[in-house]
């Protein structure tokens, strides 16, 4: 396998991404060259602009990346790594991949988090997955004390590494419908991203279907389950005013404010991500 340049080698790879039906080929060819290097996406782009060429060796190992990623692994899942908001996070097999449009939730708990009265407001995080939402709120409000829980055996080690030694944040290995009895009544923000499509949609794409685990993702019957605990527990959890916010799909915003409605909540309103869908339902505890 002789050198050739870096702009053929990532071109070819796109084009073997886009044929197996990868939604950004290019994007991940660069990305997957990058990790090989040890570069940023930028660099690998900045090199290709000036006609670098590349050894025998990383020729064969972007080669073995783009043949996973041909398969549909999960891009994150090859790395180890999924960015979200400020954080690089670590991810793998038995953890949910954080999405984009988490991060335009988790930004309704932090606007609360931030206007709270309190010098050190609670934030509790009910299925962290990854740590994700528990360590964006820790991290860009330092004042508050954050809590997730996680149940899943397999997600539990990757929210602990990811939150290792974030002196305000505490994780627990436990049911969130049972998870910090001792914190009830003090909460100012609840927020979760359950699972939540319906038992019998199976995800269209591979990377979901075949690699996210079934725990984070199914929610019974009309997917729905963990949305009705979540209400309750969260009720008890929060204080007088204080928030709650849920993701969810797209169509099940209006369900989900009958839900909340109908135990109690005030004010339940869905709200659009960047890509105008609705996305997350918040609520007032009374």
């Amino acid at each position: 396998m002789p050198e050739t340049s870096l702009a053929s080698l990532v071109h070819a790879a796109a084009q073997r991404l886009a044929e197996a039906g990868v939604p950004d080929p290019l994007v991940d060819a660069e990305l997957l060259m990058a990790h090989v290097r040890g570069a940023r996406r930028g660099e690998v782009q900045a090199a290709i602009i000036r006609g670098d060429v590349v050894g025998e060796d990383e020729q064969a190992a972007v080669e073995a990346l783009v043949g996973r990623r041909a398969a549909r692994e999960p891009l994150q899942h090859i790395t180890g790594t999924a960015p979200f908001r400020h954080l690089e996070l670590a991810v793998g097999p038995g953890v949910f991949v954080p999405r984009p449009e988490t991060e335009t939730v988790v930004q309704f708990a932090i606007d609360a988090l931030l206007t709270a009265p309190d010098p050190a407001p609670v934030a509790v995080d009910l299925g962290t997955g990854s740590g994700a939402i528990a360590l964006a709120m820790a991290t860009e409000v330092p004042h508050a004390r954050v809590y997730a829980t996680e149940l899943s055996p397999d997600a539990f080690p990757w929210a602990r590494r990811n939150t290792e030694g974030v002196a305000n944040l505490t994780l627990v290995n436990e049911d969130l419908a049972q998870a910090f009895r001792e914190i009830d009544g003090t909460a100012s923000v609840v927020i979760s991203n359950p699972p939540y499509v319906p038992d019998a949609a199976i995800p269209r794409d591979p990377e979901v279907r075949l690699f996210d685990p079934a725990m984070a993702l199914y929610g019974g019957e009309d997917g729905l389950d963990i949305v009705r605990v979540l209400s309750v527990r969260a009720l008890e959890l929060l204080r007088p005013g204080g928030l709650l916010v849920i993701e969810h799909g797209e169509l099940q915003g209006e369900e989900i404010r009958s839900i909340l409605t109908r135990e109690g909540w005030r004010a339940a309103a869905t709200h659009r991500d960047l890509t105008l869908r609705d996305r997350a339902t918040t609520a007032l505890r009374p």
